[in-house]
């Protein structure tokens, strides 16, 4: 069963993941958030650019900076959990340059990859990726989350833009120890199970790669305050406006205020295998960066 959901932050350790309303178990949980995100998806952008005052796009390429040594090595293998519709996937990208490392994103929303693959495609005139590889890989939607994932390793030509993968975050189709960096940029919170979510990055990072997951924080203040307000009574109503669905906009705030504080998701990742696991602040703590590498 899904435990119970606090607003104080006092009970915040005892909360598994996400509890949409009306979820009783983490089925359920995990049906509601892909249902809600298919539903948003047609406005999920603009949506969010209006609600962040596009502040979220410096989020995202300040995240892909801090990455800036594992981008820039061509051999590199990067997964983006939970992508979307792909945001923080192309401020990898863009950070890696020509250095071309291989990148996927993941999601397990059909609707949010659609998105992603389209704008992907927008974003570059080169042969389309949807082809086998060289090697004989097929890379398309179908057969990525099997066939493609064995070898992740296409040749480099075919990595100028990042690749996708429709995959549940808690039951990825990858190969232990595989990649260098796992990323996860406002999705991990809607995990229904937090402590699985980071064992499963644990899993598919090789020795030594990085996880950074950016999500939203609770600043203190004046400044919580005015943002509590905002992000309580404002966004929803703008949110439902904009993309003509009322409940994943009230969902978010109550995500937020679930979501374990800094200092106990920090636990959760040593607990999971994470050393040098940290937090950094973005924009007052409205964001913020958590890091950590695997043993």
């Amino acid at each position: 069963m899904l435990k119970a959901t606090t607003l104080d932050g006092d009970a915040q350790s005892a909360v598994d993941g996400a509890a949409p309303q009306g979820a009783t178990d983490k089925a359920s949980a995990a049906r509601a958030v892909r249902g809600m995100f298919t539903a948003i998806a047609p406005r999920y952008d603009l949506a969010n650019h209006l609600l962040s005052l596009n502040i979220d796009r410096l989020w995202w390429n300040r995240t892909a900076r801090a990455f800036r040594a594992i981008l820039s090595r061509p051999e590199s293998r990067v997964l983006d959990l939970c992508c979307g519709t792909g945001d923080m996937t192309f401020a990898l990208q863009k950070q890696a340059g020509k250095s071309c490392p291989l990148i996927l994103g993941a999601d397990f929303s059909h609707a949010m990859l659609e998105r992603a693959r389209k704008k992907s495609n927008s974003q570059s005139t080169r042969q389309d990726r949807e082809q086998p590889d060289r090697e004989g890989h097929d890379f398309s939607r179908a057969n990525r989350a099997s066939e493609g994932v064995r070898a992740l390793a296409p040749d480099p030509a075919y990595r100028a833009e990042p690749g996708w993968i429709e995959a549940d975050a808690l039951n990825l189709p990858v190969p232990d120890a595989h990649f260098d960096l796992v990323t996860s940029a406002f999705g991990f919170r809607n995990l229904a199970d937090y402590g699985a979510g980071l064992h499963e990055i644990v899993r598919v990072l090789r020795p030594g790669g990085e996880c950074g997951i950016l999500d939203f924080g609770e600043p203190d203040g004046i400044i919580g305050k005015m943002y509590r307000l905002y992000f309580k009574r404002v966004l929803p109503a703008l949110g439902t406006m904009i993309s003509g669905v009322r409940g994943p906009y009230e969902y978010l705030p109550a995500s937020v205020e679930r979501f374990p504080a800094p200092q106990e998701m920090l636990d959760r990742m040593r607990r999971a295998g994470f050393v040098e696991a940290s937090w950094e602040p973005y924009t007052f703590g409205i964001a913020g960066l958590y890091r950590g590498r695997k043993a």
